[in-house]
């Protein structure tokens, strides 16, 4: 055999002895039971402001708290110890985001507020609002083409 095909064996031996394996339906349980109870918590919010506000002022104010809360989270070192326990189900979309805007900001804070917390806020989200931004448009124009 030649070296360098047993070299990659002995490797990939290697990595699976190191890589654990993933409690996939665990993780899938932990998912969907964190992300209802952040969404159930959005709802909570939303009945709550509902009484005082708009339909549409209530779903603003529930969407800057869930923003605000876990930014504040992410601040102080929580929301990566949530994620961490509860996997994807933290990466709900708004709560979601607002950890992949302020993770990097604190991560580059010593370089500055230009060229670290400035320059380097959006190198998570950015992606997400480009494609997002395509995505939506390009879904727009089929519907406005196909869909009538």
């Amino acid at each position: 055999m030649d070296t360098s095909k047993r070299a990659k064996q002995e490797y990939d031996q290697m990595v699976k002895k190191a890589s654990p394996n993933s409690p996939i339906f665990m993780d899938c349980i932990k998912a969907f039971f964190s992300g209802g109870l952040i969404c159930g918590f959005g709802q909570l919010l939303l009945d709550y402001f509902n009484e005082s506000y708009t339909e549409d002022e209530a779903a603003l104010l529930v969407s800057i708290t869930l923003i605000a809360i876990a930014a504040v989270l992410t601040g102080f070192g929580l929301y990566e110890k949530i994620g961490k326990h509860c996997g994807a189900g933290t990466i709900i979309p708004i709560t979601g985001f607002a950890n992949s805007v302020v993770s990097p900001a604190i991560e580059f804070k010593k370089e500055g507020l230009i060229f670290g917390t400035g320059a380097k806020m959006f190198i998570l989200a950015g992606p997400v609002i480009v494609y997002g931004t395509l995505t939506s448009m390009l879904v727009g124009l089929i519907y406005y083409f196909v869909g009538r």
